[in-house]
C-alpha cells in the first residue's frame, strides 16, 4: 500500500504545483506559465501511467481502494474554489442557466443580444466566450443541468461542484461494475487518478463530466439488464453532448425487444421538445462550430492536417474521410450489437471503448476534455491505446498557436502504435483483467 501512498502523494504535489502557477484573480496563464503547466502535467501523466501499471500487474493489499479514493478527493478539492484558468467554457454554462431562470429559451439569443442586457453582470458575462456571434451549442440535457444549477447556486463554483458530483456518480457505478466483474475495486484508479478529468472537471467544470456520469450509469444498468432505464440514461447522455450516441450499439441486447432503443429515442425527443420553441435554432451553431474547429475543411482533423503538409488535398478529401469514418463506425456498431453480443461487464465496456475511441480519434479534437470520457470504459477494459488516449491529451493544454498536426502527434502516433499492439487476438478477446 505504501507505493500507492507515495504515487498518490506525488500526484497531489504535482497538482498543487501546477495550481500555484495561477495568479489569483486572473483567468488564464501567461505563455511561460502555460509551458510550465504542461511540463508538470507531463510528469503527472508519467506518474499516473506507472500507477495504472501497478494496479493492473501487482497485487494490492486489502483496502487499497480507500487510499485510491482519498487521493482522488484530495486531487479535486483544492481546485474547486479556484477560478478556471485553462478554459472559459464554464462561464457560458452559468450564463445559459441564468438566462433560463429568467424564463428565456437559451437558444433564442446570443449573449450579446440587447434583449439580455438586464442579465449582464461583471462576474460572468465579460468572460462568456463567443458572446458576440454564437448562440449556445450545448444540447437540451446540458441546458437542463445548467438551469438546475443556476436555481441552486448560480456561479462558476456551483457548476464545478455539480460536475464533480457527476464524477462521484461515475465512480459509484464503476465500483459496482468492478464488483460485478469480480475485479479489484482499486482498479477505479484508472479513472480517478487520471490527471485529465481532474483538471477538466474540478478545475474547469466542463459538461463532459455529466457525460461521464451518464455513460457510467448506462453501462451499469445495461449490465443489470435494466434496459429501459439504460435507454433513458443513454438518451440523457446523447442530449448532453451528442457523441455518446456511438455507445448505444454496444448496449444493444436482442432479448430486450427494442426497449433500450425506444426509451433512448423517446428521452432524446422529450428533452429536445422542451426547448423546441425556437425551432431549428437549437442547432444553429453546430455548423459554425464545425467550421471554426476545422471539421468542414479538414484543417482541424489530425490525419488530414498531416496529409496536407505533404500534398495538396483535393476538395473531396474531407467528404471521403467522414464517409470512411461513418462506414467504420457502422460496421463496428453492427458487429458489436448483433454478432459479438457483449453481456459481461468487461466485454460490454470493451465494446463501448472501441466505439468511443474510434469516434474521438477520428474527430481528433484539440480540446483535452473531449478525451476524458474514455477513462470510463478503460477501468474495466484497459487497452493500452485506450488508457493512453484517455490521459495523454492533457498535453494539449500547451498553446501551439493553431498547429493541429505536429504537437498532436505526440498523442495520436503512440495511440496508433498501441492500438496495433492491442489488436493481437489475445488482447482483443480479453483486455487485461489484473489481479482478482
Amino acid at each position: 500500500m505504501t507505493r500507492f501512498w507515495m504515487l498518490g502523494g506525488l500526484l497531489l504535489g504535482l497538482t498543487l504545483g501546477a495550481m500555484s502557477l495561477h495568479v489569483p484573480g486572473t483567468r488564464e496563464l501567461s505563455i511561460r506559465d502555460n509551458m510550465w503547466f504542461v511540463i508538470i502535467a507531463g510528469i503527472s501523466l508519467a506518474v499516473y501511467l506507472l500507477a495504472v501499471w501497478l494496479v493492473l500487474h501487482r497485487p494490492a493489499p486489502r483496502h487499497t481502494v480507500w487510499v485510491v479514493l482519498l487521493v482522488a478527493a484530495a486531487l479535486r478539492l483544492p481546485l474547486i474554489p479556484v477560478l478556471p484558468f485553462l478554459s472559459s467554457d464554464v462561464n457560458r454554462y452559468v450564463w445559459d442557466g441564468m438566462v433560463q431562470v429568467d424564463g428565456i429559451n437559451p437558444y433564442r439569443y446570443i449573449p450579446a443580444d440587447p434583449a439580455l442586457v438586464p442579465l449582464r453582470d461583471q462576474a460572468v458575462y465579460p468572460h462568456v466566450n463567443r458572446a458576440e456571434y454564437a448562440p449556445t451549442i450545448y444540447p437540451p440535457a446540458a441546458q437542463a443541468i445548467f438551469a438546475a444549477t443556476a436555481l441552486l447556486w448560480p456561479s462558476v463554483t456551483g457548476v464545478k461542484i455539480v460536475m464533480v458530483g457527476f464524477e462521484v456518480l461515475a465512480v459509484v457505478c464503476l465500483l459496482r461494475l468492478l464488483a460485478a466483474a469480480r475485479l479489484p475495486a482499486e482498479r477505479v484508479l484508472i479513472y480517478v487518478w487520471n490527471p485529465l478529468p481532474v483538471w477538466a472537471f474540478a478545475s474547469d467544470g466542463h459538461i463532459d463530466a455529466a457525460t461521464v456520469g451518464f455513460v457510467s450509469l448506462a453501462l451499469l444498468l445495461r449490465t443489470r439488464r435494466r434496459d429501459g432505464f439504460a435507454g433513458i440514461v443513454m438518451g440523457a447522455a446523447i442530449a448532453t453532448k451528442f457523441l455518446p450516441a456511438v455507445v448505444a450499439p454496444a448496449l444493444w441486447r436482442r432479448g430486450a425487444r427494442w426497449r433500450l432503443a425506444i426509451c433512448c429515442a423517446l428521452t432524446v425527443a422529450v428533452l429536445f421538445a422542451l426547448y423546441s420553441s425556437v425551432g431549428w435554432r437549437m442547432f444553429g451553431f453546430l455548423r459554425g462550430y464545425g467550421a471554426e474547429e476545422g471539421m468542414t475543411d479538414g484543417s482541424g482533423i489530425w490525419l488530414l492536417a498531416g496529409l496536407a503538409r505533404a500534398v495538396p488535398l483535393p476538395a473531396i478529401a474531407v467528404p471521403l474521410y467522414w464517409t470512411a469514418v461513418l462506414g467504420l463506425l457502422a460496421g463496428l456498431a453492427g458487429w458489436l450489437a448483433f454478432i459479438r453480443r457483449p453481456d459481461d461487464p468487461v466485454a460490454l465496456c470493451g465494446a463501448a471503448a472501441i466505439l468511443m475511441a474510434v469516434v474521438t480519434f477520428a474527430i481528433s479534437p484539440h480540446y483535452p476534455w473531449y478525451f476524458a470520457w474514455l477513462a470510463v470504459p478503460a477501468v474495466l477494459a484497459p487497452y493500452r491505446a485506450l488508457v493512453w488516449l484517455a490521459a495523454s491529451p492533457i498535453l494539449f493544454y500547451l498553446d501551439t498557436f493553431g498547429d493541429r498536426f505536429i504537437w498532436p502527434s505526440v498523442v495520436f502516433v503512440p495511440t496508433l502504435l498501441l492500438a496495433l499492439a492491442d489488436l493481437r487476438p489475445s488482447c482483443v478477446a480479453a483486455p487485461i483483467k489484473g489481479n482478482t
